[in-house]
């Protein structure tokens, strides 16, 4: 039998059929199971979860059937609960399917200690800069010690203590600045 003979036979036209169904059928079986499987047009939409504790969190969270982890605390901010919810991912209003977890970023229960630097006989510009770079408030009332160098950092006070370089205090604490006032006679 030649090849053209055997392509156009009832024997290869019936396997060709037959192949060709079992491929329609396959293709049908597996959209079926992936809609199944994936929860296909199933949508939760994501609450608002700002300023939640994470015992309020977790109530929600598992009404709707959704999975949450807490990934990092954020620096300090007054404007929300101590160990609230700052952020969330992904964010309210978006939808998700069950089980998903949602990522959380909370603020912690206060300002981080930081460590007074090398602040002594640096310009007040200087210590300004540096103390509020590292997030210290300064204030403006200075107060000024008998030194023969003006505007030269004599000393830092912190709730009416003296500070030592190496301290540590909350971040974003104000701090008065003692400076020089530039009328000490040289000896």
């Amino acid at each position: 039998m030649s090849f053209f003979k055997f392509i156009g036979s009832k024997v290869f036209l019936k396997q060709l059929v037959m192949a060709f169904v079992a491929i329609v059928v396959l293709i049908v079986l597996g959209v079926f199971w992936l809609d199944f499987s994936t929860n296909h047009n199933q949508k939760i939409e994501v609450p608002d979860l700002a300023k939640m504790s994470l015992d309020k969190v977790e109530g929600t969270l598992n009404e709707l059937d959704l999975n949450w982890e807490v990934i990092d605390s954020a620096s300090y901010s007054p404007d929300y609960p101590k160990k609230s919810v700052i952020e969330q991912s992904p964010e309210a209003g978006d939808f998700v399917k069950e089980n998903r977890k949602i990522y959380l970023t909370l603020n912690p229960s206060g300002y981080k200690d930081v460590e007074i630097p090398d602040f002594y006989g640096k310009t007040k510009r200087q210590a300004t800069s540096q103390l509020t770079a590292i997030g210290f408030r300064i204030s403006a009332h200075e107060i000024y010690v008998s030194d023969i160098a003006k505007d030269v950092v004599r000393g830092i006070i912190y709730n009416g203590s003296d500070l030592k370089t190496g301290d540590k205090i909350p971040q974003n604490s104000e701090l008065i600045l003692k400076l020089g006032d530039g009328n000490e006679e040289a000896p």
